[in-house]
């Protein structure tokens, strides 16, 4: 069965929440039905926010004594990002790991944590998440009537720079002309534009195979999505940019969410916020792994010395964007 066939099937049968999908909450036989959410995630099997979902389901799953667990899907195998969410959306997929980026599109004040040079480095940002503010924005995720989303933790994702098939990139004018991939947001194509570049929207999963085939000349990612996706085999400049510091989100299905009892939903919060701490530890580990592997195999590994120029390009984005975000900004850029 063709994967787009086996989503369809999904979708239509509601896969995974059997018992929560037809029983009434709080009924006896509701109580001891065996509840499998599906967990979706682009990324591979071992990569900290897959290992972070995958720990807080066998969490669940002893805390219920066997009632509700999670079974992973990693690598896209249940579709891409933007296929992913709409089938959470309906119910099909239950709790997804998913990039900012790309929810910024439907929940439009998540945008604040998508503007390019936002945070002033990874610390800041992670700040922002175990706070006040990154709860809030959570909430506004939970609130939005068309998202069809509850907002539960945060996941780091490290600072994002650009790599690429061509030439070494260290100044703002070595960008110039090249075709760079973006997540499909348009914030992040008005910045790579502003950047000098080609700012091209494509799906994560599409990356690879279209640096290999010339059809981009590069992307920007994180040092781990960067190696362990295979893309430093295609691009070997990679240049630290940190123009982007976008945070993860693990969502679970509001359609879902909302067939739990209190108590559960209260477990399920409970974990993941444990899960948010345990992502980053392993995060900081699997970073440096990947940025040792990258210089294992020669890959060219940039220093920006001067970022004032790209920060002073992205000023037109600022200028469209910003205004609508200025107070969340405000209290961002605030965060000691």
């Amino acid at each position: 069965m063709k994967r787009r066939d086996f989503l369809k099937l999904s979708a239509s049968a509601g896969v995974g929440l059997g018992a929560v999908a037809t029983l009434p909450p709080f009924s006896a036989a509701y109580a001891q039905a065996k509840t499998v959410f599906k967990a979706a995630d682009v990324q591979p099997a071992g990569y900290p926010t897959v290992a972070a979902t995958e720990n807080l389901g066998k969490k669940l799953d002893a805390a219920t004594k066997g009632r509700l667990t999670v079974q992973m899907y990693p690598s896209a195998q249940l579709g891409a990002e933007k296929e992913t969410i709409e089938q959470t959306q309906i119910g099909a997929i239950q709790l997804l790991r998913v990039s900012a980026g790309a929810l910024g599109p439907i929940v439009d004040d998540i945008n604040v944590v998508n503007m390019p040079f936002v945070f002033k480095n990874t610390a800041h940002a992670r700040k922002m998440m175990d706070g006040p503010v990154g709860q809030a924005l959570l909430d506004k995720i939970t609130a939005n009537a068309n998202a069809g989303l509850v907002g539960l933790c945060w996941m780091d994702a490290g600072a994002r720079s650009v790599y690429n098939t061509k030439k070494t990139v260290k100044t703002i004018d070595d960008l110039k002309g090249l075709k760079i991939r973006v997540i499909g947001n348009p914030i992040f194509i008005d910045m790579m534009n502003a950047l000098g570049a080609n700012g091209i929207a494509m799906g994560y999963d599409q990356v690879f195979g279209a640096l290999q085939t010339g059809v981009i000349d590069g992307a920007e990612n994180n040092p781990p999505s960067y190696v362990f996706s295979n893309h430093y085999t295609a691009a070997k400049h990679f240049s630290l940019t940190e123009h982007l510091i976008i945070p993860e989100v693990l969502a679970f299905s509001k359609k879902a969410w909302t067939a739990l009892s209190a108590d559960d939903q209260a477990l399920i919060k409970k974990f993941a916020r444990e899960a948010q701490m345990e992502e980053r530890e392993l995060w900081n580990k699997y970073e440096q792994a990947a940025m040792e592997k990258a210089k294992a195999a020669g890959c060219e590994i940039v220093e920006i010395a001067d970022k004032a120029p790209f920060q002073a390009a992205v000023k037109p984005v600022w200028d469209k964007y910003g205004p609508k975000y200025q107070d969340m900004i405000k209290r961002v850029q605030e965060i000691a």
